[in-house]
């Protein structure tokens, strides 16, 4: 008898513990492309719950509990567009999908301090390729379509200063090629080009730590679209004529 009795208590515990963690599954939702889809950043409804990347926001199910566990959604044609892990309503790991079932977005966390996410483009092609630490990114890729780089930036692992930054056209020439050459003294190099390649302006950027700023600083050499060279001295962004 008294057997029987702890095995009834024991099995409603577990209904009971059960129906509670039921009630904090979100109820899956149903998207229509058109809306969910940014033209130009992708599926990004979802990042305002991913506290790792500085999201704000808390999922939870109709009953109002904070979601637990893994979460799926779809398109209203019945594609899945999104899987996700919960904890306490905050995404953990997640991928979402173009209605294609192709991937548009996947994010993990590595460990307490770093987590990756990689963006692609609906044919399946790279389009951001981004390595956060402590919720900031410290490596950030962006590719144009074709796969050629359109910007790279590269932080410190304290993330107080850049180590470089570099952006190119999209058939490969530079645009914008900054990076750091002294870094006891926050010294970087920086070359500027013109359309078609051919270099507009290099010289010396400093890194204004009270200002969190990138300043021209030293001599520059400025060239016109000839090729014919000028030169112009700056003090901490401050030209000095």
């Amino acid at each position: 008898m008294k057997k029987s009795a702890l095995v009834i208590i024991f099995c409603f515990s577990v209904v009971t513990i059960f129906a509670q963690f039921k009630g904090q599954v979100a109820e899956p939702k149903k998207y229509n492309p058109a809306k969910a889809i940014d033209p130009d950043y992708g599926i990004i409804m979802y990042e305002k719950l991913n506290f790792q990347t500085g999201g704000d926001s808390v999922r939870n199910d109709k009953k109002g509990y904070a979601c637990q566990g893994w979460v799926e959604d779809y398109y209203e044609g019945g594609q899945l567009i999104h899987k996700g892990y919960y904890e306490d309503g905050h995404l953990k790991i997640y991928k979402n999908y173009f209605p294609n079932s192709n991937v548009e977005r996947n994010f993990k966390i590595n460990d307490m301090k770093r987590c990756a996410m990689m963006i692609y483009y609906e044919d399946g092609k790279v389009k951001s390729d981004i390595n956060y630490f402590q919720g900031s990114p410290q490596v950030w890729t962006d590719y144009y379509n074709n796969g050629q780089i359109e910007f790279t930036e590269e932080n410190t692992k304290s993330m107080e200063y850049l180590i470089q930054r570099k952006s190119y056209s999209k058939d490969g020439k530079p645009q914008e090629l900054m990076e750091l050459t002294n870094p006891k003294k926050k010294i970087y190099s920086k070359k500027e080009y013109y359309e078609n390649g051919n270099i507009k302006a290099e010289g010396n950027m400093i890194f204004n730590q009270g200002m969190f700023d990138y300043q021209k600083d030293g001599n520059w050499t400025v060239y016109d679209e000839s090729g014919k060279t000028s030169q112009e001295k700056w003090v901490r962004g401050e030209e000095i004529k």
